[in-house]
Order: C-alpha cells, then structure tokens, then sequence
C-alpha cells in the first residue's frame, strides 16, 4: 500500500523533473530581416544636380560633388546612388573637355 506521500513507483510514474520544474515557453522566433527601405532620394537627385551643373559651371567641384553625394547615398541604401556618382564623374569630364575647346576656340 502507498500512502499519498510516498514516490510514485513503477511505469504509470510522472517523471519528477516535470513535476517540480515546468518547461519554459520556447522563445519566440526572431523578427524577419528588413531591407534598409529608402524613404527619400535626397542624395542622389541632388548628385544628379551637380553632375549637371558641373557640364557648365566648375566641373572639378561641381563633379567632385555630384561623386561623393551619390556614393553615399549608395551607402545609405539609394538605388540611384551609384548612378549620380557615375553622373558625377562624367559630367566632371564633360565640363573639362567642353571648358578646355571653348578655350581654345577663343585663343585662336
């Protein structure tokens, strides 16, 4: 006879562990991976703007400028990023070689 202090004995026994210490809950599962979603463009349209304005105006600065702007905003996740940087180094060389034949259709 067992008296209802006595262990449980035989097959039908819960185990002890699960008895005195329930299972925690499982941790909940991580949160999904997000894309750096851009909210705005501002980098790159004004990259796009200086690499315009570098065609006529100072292209060493202008284009300089219109780089650097579009490769951060590369960096910050922009998709048009690195085309203003490449905006940027093309109108740099247009705005040099448009400078150097203007000035060198006026010397003549």
């Amino acid at each position: 006879m067992t008296s209802s202090q006595d262990p449980y004995q035989g097959d039908d026994a819960p185990h002890a562990r699960d008895e005195q210490w329930p299972q925690p809950p499982p941790y909940p599962p991580p949160p999904p991976p997000q894309k750096p979603q851009p909210s705005n463009q501002v980098l790159s349209i004004i990259g796009f703007v200086c690499a315009a304005v570098a065609v006529l105006f100072i292209p060493i600065l202008f284009g300089l400028a219109g780089i650097v702007l579009g490769i951060v905003g590369h960096t910050r996740g922009e998709p048009l990023g690195k085309w203003a940087a490449v905006a940027g180094g093309v109108g740099m060389v247009l705005g040099i070689v448009l400078g150097a034949i203007i000035v060198g259709s006026m010397s003549s």
